[in-house]
């Protein structure tokens, strides 16, 4: 927190650290509780097969389909966003994805399964799209990654903490008549519909309204941002979306997707077979260990590239170029430089994500923001919907237990030429800058 504010001016500061203060914990808890119910279904997996008699395909499918709705919904979800504002929006997508996410340990059939799933991902299309907006309405540029970087925190928490839990909430097979993983999504799933019901009460849509901040804090704060779009290129959602800076950011951010969700469903399961056995507590708390590491990357990293703006691009080549690596050798390794090049991957795709999101609020304002946040989302939704199905099929195409992975590794490596490509020219280095 000490290092969050850097202005001049001391009401710009004071507005800076309130909205800190008031908004980040909350967002950040909200998200913490949304990836666990996002991705609680990896450690489901091979209790559903034996229960609802879920197929390897059906599994994928499912995984993936919360991204297909994800996607569908993501770019008129934002728009609503922007139409309603944030404390109504993310407040009933919160409420609506914690209810459907408990639902899901009621599904008896592969058919229940997939559908609950796309449900879930109609439910949370709107809220990260929404939180990067929320974002860019009361953070300076200056600040916005570090920002950003404390959302983005709630991932790697969400699966050091939840491995463990979804873990030991399996361990409660039989009671009461229901199965472990029963239990796992409804105890997981509650929270999010609590947080909504809150979030309704203590959220305000934007500087001007905001509770939490004088007047004088109001007008430093609305200057500040308001200077900054001037200096942005302002067009219409039409524009935006044929904007091929937003196309390019877009690819980016899909292929990043690709080695996230690629690797993280099935992680639980790839380190119950590093081990050579089936997925319990202790094969979780194993599982959580990338993630714990990759928090501390997730912490430092946006931090390095905030206070070195010219090296963004540089910095998130090398966090793509590390997770490759990553990707590449726990395919190949034993148990130990496995486990440790899953952590390498986890730093590597995890960190580059809020160095990211700081660029589209340097391209775009107003509608044409949430146009190019909701369509970057939307592709990195779609990616994310392929990812399970291109580590399963392309194992099954080859034969092989570590094709897929390879094939991850492989895009993972074309992300990082993609982000290398943002300064190849004068105009597209000083915007990413």
């Amino acid at each position: 927190m000490a290092n969050i504010t850097q202005y001049d001016n001391p009401l710009l500061n004071s507005a800076i650290q309130k909205s800190w203060k008031r908004l980040v914990p909350l967002m950040f808890i909200i998200y913490f509780v949304a990836f666990i119910d996002r991705v609680n279904v990896g450690f489901a997996k091979d209790a559903m097969k034996l229960d609802i008699g879920l197929s390897e395909s059906a599994f994928a499918l499912g995984a993936g389909i919360f991204f297909a709705a994800y996607a569908l919904f993501g770019i008129p979800a934002n728009l609503i966003l922007n139409k309603i504002g944030a404390q109504k929006w993310l407040s009933i997508t919160t409420a609506i994805w914690g209810l459907l996410s408990a639902m899901t340990g009621f599904v008896t059939s592969e058919t229940q399964f997939i559908i609950l799933r796309f449900l879930l991902g109609l439910g949370e299309a709107g809220f990260y799209p929404g939180i990067l907006l929320l974002a860019s309405i009361y953070f300076p540029n200056k600040v916005r990654g570090s920002v950003v970087g404390i959302f983005v925190l709630g991932v790697p928490l969400a699966l050091t903490l939840g491995s463990p839990i979804s873990g030991a909430l399996l361990e409660l097979h039989g009671w009461m008549g229901r199965p472990g993983w029963f239990w796992m999504f409804v105890i997981e799933g509650l929270p999010a519909l609590v947080l909504g019901i809150f979030a309704w009460f203590y959220l305000d849509d934007n500087p001007t309204k905001a509770r939490f901040l004088t007047q004088e804090e109001k007008d430093a704060l609305n200057k500040q941002l308001e200077s900054e779009r001037q200096k942005t290129e302002t067009s219409s959602v039409i524009s935006a979306l044929k904007n091929a800076k937003v196309w390019h950011l877009a690819l980016i951010y899909g292929t990043i997707q690709i080695s996230v969700y690629g690797l993280m469903f099935f992680l639980p399961s790839q380190v119950a077979s590093l081990m050579g056995e089936s997925l319990g507590f202790k094969q979780s708390l194993v599982a959580a260990i990338p993630w714990a590491c990759s928090a501390f990357g997730v912490y430092y990293i946006p931090r390095i590239a905030d206070r070195n703006p010219s090296r963004r691009v540089a910095i998130s080549v090398m966090c793509m170029l590390a997770a490759a690596v990553g990707l590449a050798l726990s395919a190949f390794a034993g148990p130990v430089v496995a486990i440790g090049a899953l952590c390498l991957s986890a730093v590597g795709f995890l960190s580059v994500q809020p160095i990211f999101w700081t660029f589209p609020p340097q391209l775009l304002t107003g509608p044409a923001l949430a146009a190019g946040i909701g369509f970057c989302t939307t592709m990195g939704a779609f990616c994310s919907f392929l990812a399970p199905l291109i580590r399963v099929e392309v194992d099954r195409a080859m034969d092989s237990s570590i094709a897929g992975l390879m094939a991850l590794s492989v895009i993972t490596i074309g992300c990082a030429l993609l982000i290398g490509l943002l300064q190849k020219s004068q105009q597209a280095a000083k915007a990413y800058s």
